[in-house]
């Protein structure tokens, strides 16, 4: 899976690693498998609250497309006490559409710029034909797509903020023989508003953040319906897994 790697905003200034050491990765378990903590992949072992617990459980068990694989990686630690965190990459056979980074933040003692005790923080990209990215409507569109994937699932949500970034590469010398490449990107983090016993359905914001994985990858809509939605055409030359 080439999953999205780079540095994860918390949206409160806070920043860490997306990619983890060597030592953490060798404790790192499969989506729907344990990795010994019996709470998540943060290396808070078994202090994390129950309400954590829970939370990454429903992560663990949530049924997706199957066009989107996701496994556990080793989260940041410095973003807040627990954290857990998911990859994912959307398959088109031996080929990767579209890759993301999906991590769930928990401070028990809350988070004044979160407004909650939770905070969800995700990475995303994709590679683009160049037309395309050259819209200059298109930050906007990409983060319309995030705000409506949780919207769709009637998901309640605070404190949005992220960014989205659009990327070309030219190449020259030796490497000219290379198409020149397009790519996007957003970056983004929200609070998932808790529920029963203060768990947030963070099974079904999971679910929206695979809508928009899918939708940046340029898959047809999963629900009969929504044919109206705009998708990104499949972009060129997808990235061999």
């Amino acid at each position: 899976m080439a999953a999205a790697q780079g540095r994860l905003s918390d949206g409160a200034g806070g920043m860490d690693e997306a990619k983890g050491t060597e030592e953490e990765a060798r404790h790192k378990g499969s989506h729907n498998g344990s990795n010994g903590s019996g709470a998540g992949n943060g290396g808070n072992g078994s202090t994390a609250p129950p309400v954590f617990a829970a939370a990454v459980e429903a992560l663990r068990a949530a049924r997706l497309r199957p066009q989107i694989e996701v496994e556990a990686t080793p989260a940041p630690k410095r973003l807040a006490p627990h954290a857990y965190a998911l990859e994912a990459a959307v398959v088109d056979g031996d080929e990767d559409l579209a890759d993301g980074r999906l991590v769930l933040l928990h401070d028990p003692a809350g988070h004044d710029a979160w407004h909650g005790t939770f905070r969800l923080v995700t990475l995303v990209r994709a590679e683009l034909e160049p037309e395309m990215a050259a819209d200059p409507l298109l930050p906007e569109v990409c983060w319309s797509w995030l705000t409506g994937a949780l919207q769709a699932r009637g998901l309640t949500y605070g404190e949005p903020s992220g960014t989205v970034t659009r990327a070309s590469s030219h190449y020259f010398g030796g490497l000219s023989a290379r198409p020149s490449a397009s790519q996007i990107e957003i970056r983004a983090s929200w609070t998932p508003r808790e529920g029963l016993g203060g768990v947030p359905d963070t099974a079904a914001h999971l679910s929206s953040w695979c809508d928009l994985l899918a939708q940046v990858a340029g898959l047809p809509p999963a629900a009969p319906g929504d044919a109206s939605v705009v998708t990104l055409p499949q972009r060129r030359g997808p990235q061999s897994r």
